[in-house]
C-alpha cells in the first residue's frame, strides 16, 4: 500500500525541496508543482503530487494526528 502526505515545504533548491510533516523532515522533489516556501503540498513516493490550500492542509495534518493520539 501507498501512502501520500501532506507537508510543509521548508526550503527550496531547484527542484529539490525540504519538507516536514509534524517531527519530521525529508527532501521532496517539487518539478509538478509550483511550489514555494511555505506551501503545503502532498508527497507521494518522494515527489510533491499537489499544493494544498493551507486551510486544507493543517485540517489534514490534525486528522493524521489524531488517528496517531487514537491508537
Amino acid at each position: 500500500m501507498c501512502l501520500a502526505v501532506p507537508a510543509k515545504v521548508i526550503a527550496l533548491e531547484g527542484s529539490r525541496a525540504t519538507v516536514e510533516v509534524p517531527g519530521n523532515r525529508f527532501a521532496a522533489d517539487v518539478t509538478m508543482v509550483d511550489a514555494k516556501v511555505g506551501d503545503y503540498v502532498l508527497v507521494h513516493a518522494g515527489f510533491a503530487i499537489e499544493r494544498y490550500d493551507p486551510e486544507v492542509a493543517e485540517e489534514l495534518l490534525q486528522l493524521w494526528e489524531d488517528v496517531a493520539d487514537a491508537e
